[in-house]
C-alpha cells in the first residue's frame, strides 16, 4: 500500500499544473473563441493564485464586455463600416447583471493597481491593467450605452497612461492599442470636429492610429487578436478587401469557434 501511495504521489508530481501565465493566455484564447464561461474560470483561477495582481480582475472584466459584444452583435464589422447603420440599429438591451459584474471587476482592478502603483509607480503590469481598465469602460460607454462624449474622456485618459507606460516599457506592445484606438477612431470625425478634439488634447492622426494598432497586432500578447480585428475594420473602411481578408483569415484560423470571423471572411469571399 505504501508503495502504491508513493507511486501515485510521484505521478501526481509529474503532471504539469497550469502556470499563472498560462491561465491568462488560456483565458484570452477562450474569450476570443467565444467560450466566455471558460474564460471566466481561467481568469478566476489566476486570481486565486495572484490575488494582488490587478491584471486578473481586469481580464475577467474583458470577458464580460466581449460577452455583451457578442450577445448584442456589436463587433459585426458591417456596423462599423457603415456609421449610420451602427448608430441607428436596434438591438437587445444590455444585461444589468453583466454590467454589475463588469463594474465590480473594474473597481477591484483599480484598487489593486492603485496599491501597486503607490509603491512602484512604473510597474508595467499595473500600468497596463490601468490602461485596459479605462479602455474597457470607454468601450462600454461608447459601444453599448452610446455615451460618446463620456467615452472620449476615458479614451484620452487611457492614452495618456499608455504613453506613460510605453515611455518606461516600450516593449509592452499591448499598450500601443490605446494610442492607436484614440488616433484612428477620432480621425474619422469631420474636419471641424477633429480640430476641436485636438484643441482639447485628443490625438486624431489616422496614420499614427494605424501604426500603433499594427504594433499590437504584430507583437501584442493578450490584445493582438482585438488589434487585428480593428485593423480589418479599418481595411474595410478603406476598401482594402485583400488586407481585410488576410486579417480575418488569420483570426478565423486561430479562433475557429468564433463565428464572427468566419461570417465576415465569407462575406468578403
Amino acid at each position: 500500500m505504501m508503495k502504491v501511495s508513493a507511486l501515485l504521489l510521484l505521478l501526481a508530481a509529474a503532471i504539469p499544473l497550469p502556470s499563472q501565465t498560462n491561465l491568462l493566455d488560456r483565458g484570452y484564447r477562450q474569450m476570443y473563441n467565444l467560450d466566455f464561461e471558460g474564460a471566466h474560470r481561467s481568469f478566476r483561477d489566476y486570481q486565486k493564485l495572484q490575488p494582488t495582481d490587478p491584471f486578473g480582475p481586469v481580464s475577467d472584466a474583458a470577458a464580460y464586455l466581449f460577452s455583451e459584444f457578442d450577445r448584442l452583435s456589436i463587433l459585426q464589422s458591417e456596423f462599423f463600416v457603415d456609421n449610420d447603420t451602427f448608430l441607428s440599429m436596434r438591438r437587445p438591451k444590455a444585461d444589468p447583471a453583466a454590467k454589475a459584474d463588469f463594474e465590480k471587476d473594474l473597481q477591484h482592478s483599480e484598487e489593486l493597481a492603485s496599491a501597486v502603483l503607490g509603491t512602484a509607480p512604473d510597474d508595467s503590469n499595473a500600468l497596463l491593467a490601468t490602461v485596459m481598465r479605462i479602455g474597457l469602460r470607454a468601450d462600454y460607454l461608447s459601444l453599448i450605452e452610446k455615451h460618446n462624449m463620456a467615452a472620449l474622456t476615458e479614451v484620452k485618459q487611457s492614452r495618456g497612461i499608455a504613453e506613460r507606460l510605453l515611455l518606461k516599457h516600450p516593449d509592452c506592445y499591448d499598450g500601443y492599442l490605446a494610442v492607436g484606438v484614440e488616433n484612428y477612431l477620432l480621425s474619422l470625425k469631420p474636419a471641424p470636429m477633429r480640430w476641436i478634439l485636438r484643441a482639447g488634447g485628443a490625438q486624431t492622426s489616422k496614420e499614427t492610429g494605424i501604426e500603433k494598432l499594427r504594433l499590437t497586432a504584430e507583437k501584442g500578447r493578450y490584445l493582438k487578436p482585438y488589434a487585428r480585428l480593428l485593423l480589418a475594420v479599418a481595411a474595410l473602411r478603406d476598401k482594402n478587401r485583400p488586407e481585410a481578408g488576410r486579417l480575418l483569415a488569420w483570426l478565423s484560423s486561430e479562433f475557429p469557434q468564433n463565428r464572427l470571423y468566419r461570417e465576415e471572411l465569407a462575406r468578403l469571399q
